[in-house]
């Protein structure tokens, strides 16, 4: 099956607005459930659909992990579902009732971090002009949240430990889907659904711990019935559709250009607050377009770029 560019391109947009609606969402969430157990349940569920779909797609076959990696598997998806579930949602709920739009601009530091994790692991320098692209993104992204006023997003100390929770939730991200190239064997969905099954069982077991010691209380079963919405949007629209969506995307487009679509997310997530009443002013239009331009900018120079590869067989 032949993949283009631009279904690469579509895979990821999906993947990131899907995920930009999560946050605000998950401010009502967090107040009636731990980020730890609402984790638990999101991706619990979604790494059960995950499994039946790569059983009825590959068959056995496709959940044998004998003469694979199954360690840098397990490393990968505990990164991706303990560090990421557990650190950001921590995070924004740290962040209180700014914290959806504080967390979905953190997102955004994902371009950058992605030529760390790349130079680090690959050592791939991406080209200047991408460099610049996803600089003015940021940009852009910054714009928007802020209104204008970029010293606004610290002017308070108590928001560092919060963003820094963040960012090391975004850094495990970007190091799950850099991961992706180590097994270029396996198809987007066998290595969705596999790292999410084995990335469960870590986050089972730390959270069991904080149960245990009494770190983190059990939730009240009102509060598990109030989450029933949240809990089925994140695990089937966010993680099941957008995370097998995402690894399809980054598959084609590679992580370091995939990656930068993730400027999406904050985006999306100031769109869905301005439909409560929030009006967008001038300089959140701009933002919006300069993060915009800059995409579409960094696609058509990687496809002028590249032209040869903008067609990868997909298993």
């Amino acid at each position: 099956m032949k993949n283009s560019y631009s279904a690469g391109v579509f895979c990821c947009l999906i993947a990131t607005l899907s995920w930009g609606a999560t946050f605000p969402m998950m401010t009502s969430a967090l107040r009636h459930l731990d980020p730890y157990t609402f984790t638990t349940l999101r991706y619990g569920f979604a790494a059960i659909a995950l499994v039946t779909a790569l059983r009825l797609r590959e068959g056995k076959e496709g959940l044998n992990l004998k003469g694979e990696r199954a360690g840098l598997a397990w490393l990968l998806g505990s990164a991706a579902f303990v560090g990421f579930g557990f650190f950001v949602f921590l995070g924004q709920q740290m962040a209180g009732e700014n914290g959806a739009l504080t967390t979905s601009i953190m997102m955004a530091t994902m371009p950058m971090l992605g030529i760390l994790v790349n130079g680090v692991l690959r050592k791939i320098v991406p080209p200047a002009v991408s460099i610049g692209l996803i600089m003015m993104s940021f940009f852009g992204v910054m714009t928007v949240i802020t209104k204008g006023h970029y010293a606004s997003l610290f002017d308070s100390p108590s928001s560092y430990k919060a963003n820094a929770l963040i960012i090391f939730g975004a850094l495990c991200w970007v190091f799950y889907t850099v991961g992706a190239s180590f097994f270029p064997t396996w198809s987007p969905l066998k290595y969705t659904a596999l790292t999410s099954v084995l990335g469960m069982s870590s986050v089972l077991v730390l959270n069991a711990l904080l149960y245990i010691t009494g770190l983190v209380e059990v939730p009240a079963v009102s509060d598990f019935e109030y989450v029933i919405p949240h809990v089925f949007y994140t695990a089937f629209v966010a993680s099941f559709i957008g995370i097998l969506c995402w690894n399809i995307g980054n598959k084609i487009l590679t992580p370091l250009n995939g990656v930068l679509f993730m400027d999406v997310v904050p985006i999306t997530a100031f769109s869905i607050s301005a439909l409560t009443g929030i009006k967008p002013g001038t300089p959140e239009i701009a933002g919006a377009c300069i993060t915009g331009f800059a995409l579409i900018l960094n696609n058509l120079y990687l496809r002028y770029r590249t032209p040869k590869r903008v067609v990868v067989r997909t298993q």
